[in-house]
């Protein structure tokens, strides 16, 4: 099953004009957003809390979202999220990052909206680096992580459109825009594995899909940019369990691929864990599978998984900002030759790209380690200074 297993700890189609359902209790700003459905509409925004820690909190503003976004099909459909901005005395507007996270899992009560107010969001801590330089942070749970629906884990066309709707809804929440996320915000995009993908799906889809939007710049590391090649790398490895959960991801967002018609009972055993589980129980589940062991039948010998697969390619078109990508050389996930050649890709296709791997580092590592260099070269980018990257080394 070539599809991905993704973790940190471990042309697109117009939108449909369908009104996006509320969740009972929405907000003034979610009436205007029901009826105009336009991408980026907040249907409710609620107060909630940022615990970079159980018990940590930081001095932060915080509202829970429901947004209008679109899925892969493009369809309009309605996204959770959270937007942060810190408490200071900053003046005019401030700079937003789109923050997009690693693998948590596809039970609803994996999503980061979910965990922020208790402090169990890995991540946290890399969010927290964000908000004391000052910017305004948005975070996306991602299609059906949260909402209803399934998950639709590493289709990259919808985390894409997560990823900016989320900028969109935060730059209209009338409370962000008197602390100064407006929409002449400069905008960043940062996000790592399965935030990699998204991120960088969002960088392509950006000058298309959300043009108002002032991107000043992309940072995406340990990126999945090839599905098929990521899930050979991973049959049968301990983080092999994730290969079918990308599966159970691709057959949420294109029921008609029919992923219950391949699978044998371990492989219905083990996707209903994952479909209420987070990554814990996911990566136990799947730990050491085989394709053989969960299925009667390759979906991947049949074209339209060839084609759902193939459509979540990275690379076939340059981002309308410069990029700051990133791999660790001993990531144990994500080969490192996939990022390479997205590198490639987005250098042959005329983006600015900045390259840095860090020697000796798996994946999870890169990620820490990562995150202040990356987020250096955004604050650059908010400042308009200039970057030629290194394509033609």
């Amino acid at each position: 099953m070539a599809v991905a297993a993704l973790c940190v700890s471990g042309g697109a189609a117009a939108p449909a004009a369908a009104a996006a359902p509320g969740d009972g209790h929405a907000s003034s700003h979610g009436a205007a957003a029901a009826k105009a459905a336009q991408p980026g509409d907040v249907v409710s925004a609620e107060p909630t809390d940022f615990q970079v820690f159980p018990g940590v909190s930081l001095p932060t503003h915080a509202w829970k979202i429901q947004y209008n976004s679109t899925s892969a099909d493009g369809t309009s459909d309605t996204v959770s999220g959270t937007v942060l901005v810190p408490k200071d005395d900053r003046e005019g507007p401030r700079p937003l990052l789109t923050y997009a996270v690693g693998t948590v899992g596809i039970g609803d009560q994996c999503a980061p909206s979910a965990n922020f107010p208790v402090g169990k969001t890995k991540e946290a801590p890399l969010i927290e680096g964000a908000l004391l330089r000052g910017w305004a942070v948005a975070v996306t749970d991602y299609e059906g992580l949260g909402t209803p629906g399934t998950h639709t884990y590493t289709v990259g066309r919808a985390a894409g459109t997560a990823v900016l709707d989320a900028a969109r809804a935060a730059q209209r929440i009338p409370e962000a825009q008197e602390k100064g996320v407006t929409q002449d915000s400069p905008v960043g995009i940062m996000g790592y594995s399965q935030g990699g993908q998204a991120s960088g799906w969002a960088a392509e889809l950006a000058g298309s899909y959300a043009p108002e939007l002032k991107v000043k710049g992309t940072a995406s590391g340990g990126v999945p940019a090839d599905l098929p090649k990521v899930a050979d790398y991973n049959d049968g490895d301990d983080e092999a369990g994730l290969v079918l959960m990308s599966a159970i991801g691709h057959d949420a967002a294109y029921p008609a691929l029919g992923l219950d018609t391949y699978l044998n009972d371990e492989g219905r055993r083990i996707t209903k864990i994952m479909k209420e589980g987070c990554l814990a129980e996911a990566q136990e589940a799947g730990a050491g599978k085989s394709v053989e062991d969960v299925t009667t039948t390759d979906p991947n010998d049949q074209p339209d998984w060839q084609q759902r697969l193939a459509e979540d390619k990275l690379g076939t078109k340059a981002p309308s900002a410069p990029v700051y990508l990133y791999h660790g050389e001993a990531d144990e996930i994500i080969p490192y030759d996939v990022g390479k050649q997205l590198r490639a890709d987005w250098c042959a296709k005329g983006d600015t790209v900045e390259w840095t791997s860090f020697p000796l580092a798996q994946h999870a590592t890169t990620a820490v380690l990562a995150s202040i260099p990356a987020m250096n070269w955004l604050g650059d980018r908010f400042k308009d200074e200039p970057t030629q990257g290194d394509c033609a080394g």
